[in-house]
C-alpha cells in the first residue's frame, strides 16, 4: 500500500523549503510562474527547493504533494479585504458588510470553504432562486410557439415533432448555476474539513436542478436585480472562487502541469483593496479616480506607464494626484527607491506636484521626500512623493480609517505643477 504523500506547508514570501518531486513536475511547477522560485536542491537528489511569493492557498500537482502557502496577513483579514473590494458601495459605510464568515479556520482554503458555504445557506433559506428561460427544442405537443424556420428546415414542414419555442420557469438559471459550480469546485479543493465537505456536499443537492457548468466556459452572466437580492453577496464570492481556481498550467516544451487549488494573489488583493477603497473615499470629496490609467512616459509613445490610481477632478478632465499600492517591502533600499523612481516618472508625466506610495507594511512610517531639481509654482517646492502605510493586522475600521485619512491627503493636492 502506497503511503500518502505528506503536505508541503510553505509561508508566503518565506524561506526555501526542499521537497522531493520529480523532474517534470519540478520543471512543470518551475515555468507555471505559481510559486517564487522552484529549483533543484543541490543538495539532496530528487528533491527542489520550493519558495512561495505572493500567492497564498493551497494547491495539489499530480502525484505529488499537496502544498499549502499559509500567508502572513490573517485570514479573516483576506477575506475582508475580498469582501470590500466586491462589494464596495455598502461595505464602505458599514464595514461589518465587508466582513466574511471564516468560522475558525486559520488556513485560506477550509476558511473559504466555511464562508461559501455559509453564504449559500443563507441565500438558500428562503428557497431555491427561480426564473423564466427561453427553451428551443422538438416536441410531440405544441407549446409556447411554433420555430416554422426550424421546422421547414428540419422536418420539411411535416409534424410531429414540432420545433417549438417557450418560456419555462425553473431553477436552471445563471445565479443557481454559478453557486453549483462554486460548490463543486470547492469539493474537488485540497485541505477541505470534513464537517464543511459534508455541508458543501448538502448545498450541491439544493442545487440540483441548475445544470454543471462546462469546464472552460465562460461564466453564466447575471444582472443585479430586486428578485436575485439575496444572492448577491453569494454570487460576488462564488465568483471570486472559479475565478481563483488555477487552471491547468502548460509550460511550452514540457508536459501539462493540472495544478488544482485555489490561489490569491497578495499583491493584486491588497492593490484592489485600497484603489477600490481610495476611489470610495474620494467620492465624499468630490473627486473620481481611475484605475489602471494608461500613459506614455515619452513623446513617441513607447513607454507606457499605468498608475494604480489617478485622482482627478470631479468632471475627470484635470489629474490632481496619483496613487501606487506597493504590497511587499523588501528589505534594504533599493527596492524603496525603485518605488520612489517610478512615482516621479507618474508625477512629471501627469504634470503634478506630488505621488503618494501605499505600502502593506506597519512597520514603515509614513513620509515624505522632496525632489531635487523639480521646484515649480510659487511657493518654490519641488515635487513631493509621499509614502503612507497601512497596517493589514488591525481591525477593518481601523484599516478603512486609514485610508480615508489618505484621501484628505489626497483631497489637498488640487493644484497641478
Amino acid at each position: 500500500m502506497t503511503e500518502p504523500v505528506p503536505d508541503v506547508v510553505l509561508r508566503e514570501y518565506g524561506p526555501a523549503v526542499s521537497v522531493p518531486l520529480g523532474a517534470a513536475a519540478g520543471r512543470a511547477l518551475a515555468a507555471s510562474g505559481i510559486l517564487r522560485s522552484v529549483t533543484p536542491d543541490p543538495a539532496r537528489d530528487g528533491h527542489w527547493l520550493l519558495r512561495a511569493g505572493s500567492q497564498v492557498g493551497a494547491l495539489r500537482t499530480p502525484g505529488g504533494p499537496i502544498v499549502r502557502i499559509m500567508p502572513k496577513t490573517p485570514v479573516s483579514r483576506i477575506f475582508f479585504l475580498l469582501g470590500f473590494s466586491l462589494a464596495p458601495e455598502r461595505a464602505w459605510h458599514d464595514d461589518r458588510e465587508g466582513t466574511v464568515d471564516t468560522g475558525a479556520y486559520d488556513d485560506v482554503v477550509p476558511a473559504l470553504a466555511h464562508a461559501v458555504e455559509r453564504r449559500i445557506d443563507t441565500a438558500l433559506r428562503q428557497g431555491v432562486l427561480q426564473g423564466y428561460r427561453e427553451v428551443e427544442e422538438s416536441s410531440l405537443v405544441v407549446r409556447g410557439r411554433i420555430l416554422e424556420a426550424e421546422q421547414i428546415r428540419r422536418h420539411f414542414g411535416r409534424t410531429p415533432p414540432v420545433e417549438i419555442a417557450y418560456d419555462d420557469y425553473t431553477a436552471d438559471t445563471a445565479e443557481n448555476r454559478i453557486l453549483r459550480a462554486a460548490v463543486e469546485r470547492l469539493l474537488r479543493l485540497p485541505g477541505v474539513p470534513g464537517p464543511v465537505r459534508r455541508r458543501l456536499a448538502h448545498q450541491r443537492v439544493r442545487l440540483a436542478d441548475a445544470l454543471p457548468l462546462v469546464r472552460g466556459q465562460e461564466l453564466p452572466r447575471w444582472q443585479p436585480s430586486r428578485l436575485n437580492s439575496r444572492y448577491q453577496p453569494t454570487l460576488r464570492l462564488c465568483e471570486a472562487v472559479l475565478r481563483g481556481s488555477s487552471p491547468e498550467h502548460t509550460p511550452p516544451g514540457a508536459d501539462p502541469l493540472a495544478v488544482d487549488g485555489f490561489l490569491i494573489d497578495m499583491n493584486q488583493l491588497f492593490e484592489d483593496f485600497v484603489t477600490v477603497a481610495l476611489s470610495e473615499a474620494l467620492k465624499e470629496h468630490g473627486l473620481t479616480a481611475r484605475l489602471q490609467d494608461t500613459h506614455h512616459l515619452d513623446t513617441a509613445g513607447l513607454v507606457r506607464i499605468r498608475p494604480d490610481l489617478v485622482v482627478r477632478t470631479r468632471d475627470g478632465r484635470t489629474p490632481v494626484a496619483v496613487v501606487d499600492a506597493k504590497y511587499k517591502v523588501e528589505k534594504g533600499d533599493g527596492r524603496l527607491n525603485a518605488d520612489l523612481y517610478q512615482a516621479l516618472a507618474y508625477a512629471t508625466v501627469l504634470g503634478l506636484r506630488e505621488a503618494h506610495l501605499v505600502y502593506a507594511a506597519g512597520r514603515l512610517p509614513t513620509r515624505f521626500h522632496e525632489v531635487r531639481g523639480t521646484a515649480a509654482g510659487a511657493d518654490g517646492r519641488g515635487v513631493l512623493l509621499h509614502q503612507h502605510s497601512v497596517d493589514l493586522s488591525r481591525e477593518p475600521g481601523q484599516l478603512l480609517s486609514a485610508l480615508r485619512d489618505i484621501a484628505v491627503r489626497l483631497a489637498r493636492a488640487r493644484t497641478p505643477a
